[in-house]
């Protein structure tokens, strides 16, 4: 199996609603599916994504991929390509100019599970397709009665753990949302909390002292302080007992070591080239410390939580983009399943291709309305 021939789809459309956190608000899909075609007519797919911009016209993505990364792929086998140790030095060590590198790492992975006619769990040694899922809201600039709406229909779909985000400069703010969380979902738990780097060591453990006295049960607090603060960080793990302390999805490699070797973190959220996700988590698994799977592009990361024991949570959080493939992920009773199919068994969907496909930038109020492929239904339209 040789790589012979790619192929680029844009796609660019507004959400279905407004995500973000205390630190940033986004309204706006900007997507791009990579496809990489072997000479035996297999063909693997990933997805590059930018969160805050455009991406640039299709025939300007095309250029870049030709010439900074078809060169490293034209020819080769993909198995060839997935544990390649490259020596970044210098000059060398840069990224794509445009953010192709995961979508070539899930597409080369998709392709060398398909050679070897497995299922990626299974090829990454999986032995349960099953991982227990929570409902992420992605929150912070949801109205209340659209923020109750949200999980109460979460919770009547069958899922049993809740995370929202925090981090209001007022913290009664938190305080309604939380009691709002509980009321939507008739206190069916676990309750996760999100910050986004919102607060110093110190207010972390302050606000999370006032949400225990008010009686708000928290299983884990997601990046409480800045990413790298690992003294912090551990300073929050031991001042405040009764929760855990969730954080490193921020980090590269090198610093998710770094935050296990500082024993900052009680569970290890991972996401990103498929590679790296197993390497950090053979590493947690050395320190004894559990792992979260976060959000992963139409949740490819179920089969890393299947090959990694320590994985006891997948994010869900209610994207609108499943209409781009032709067969997302299962979902039910609180659980997500990964296909038997071979590869990662997501495949660009017909439709997709031909009826959403943007090649040239849009103004953003040219955009038709949003596709309605999320089960989650909001009054409120995004902003």
């Amino acid at each position: 199996m040789k790589i012979v021939d790619f192929t680029i789809t844009r796609f660019q459309f507004a959400r279905d609603r407004v995500i973000g956190d205390s630190q940033v608000h986004i309204a706006f899909g900007n997507y791009a599916a990579v496809e990489l075609r072997t000479d035996g007519g297999e063909v693997g797919l990933g997805f590059a994504l930018s969160l805050f911009h455009p991406l640039p016209a299709l025939a300007e993505l095309t250029r870049v991929f030709r010439e900074e990364a078809w060169p490293g792929l034209q020819g080769a086998a993909p198995a060839s390509l997935i544990h390649r140790l490259a020596r970044p030095r210098g000059g060398n060590q840069r990224r794509l100019s445009q953010p192709f590198d995961e979508a070539i790492n899930q597409a080369l992975w998709d392709l060398a599970a398909k050679q070897a006619g497995l299922p990626l769990w299974r090829y990454l040694g999986g032995t349960d397709p099953r991982t227990r899922v929570y409902a992420s809201g992605l929150d912070f600039h949801l109205s209340d009665a659209d923020f109750f709406d949200f999980f109460r229909q979460a919770k009547a779909q069958g899922f049993r753990g809740f995370k929202i985000k925090v981090g209001h400069r007022d913290v009664d703010w938190d305080l309604k949302r939380l009691e709002l969380l509980r009321k939507a979902t008739d206190g069916t738990g676990p309750v996760m909390v999100d910050s986004n780097e919102a607060w110093s060591p110190k207010e972390a453990i302050q606000r999370l002292d006032v949400y225990r006295r008010a009686g708000f049960d928290i299983l884990w607090v997601e990046d409480p302080c800045l990413r790298d603060d690992y003294d912090g960080l551990r300073e929050i793990r031991l001042a405040c007992p009764w929760v855990q302390v969730n954080s490193g999805e921020y980090l590269d490699l090198r610093g998710k070591r770094r935050l296990l070797e500082g024993r900052g973190v009680d569970i290890l959220n991972v996401h990103g080239h498929i590679g790296d996700v197993m390497k950090a988590g053979w590493l947690a698994a050395e320190y004894g410390v559990r792992v979260s799977l976060g959000n992963t592009m139409l949740e490819i990361g179920v089969h890393l939580a299947s090959a990694l024991p320590e994985v006891d949570w997948l994010e869900y959080s209610f994207q609108n983009y499943n209409h781009l493939v032709e067969a997302p992920y299962a979902i039910a009773d609180g659980f997500i399943t990964a296909p038997d199919r071979p590869g990662h068994g997501l495949a660009l969907s017909a439709a997709a291709r031909r009826e959403h496909a943007v090649p040239d930038v849009r103004d953003p109020k040219d955009l038709p309305a949003p596709p309605r492929s999320s089960p989650i239904r909001l009054a409120s339209a995004p902003t």
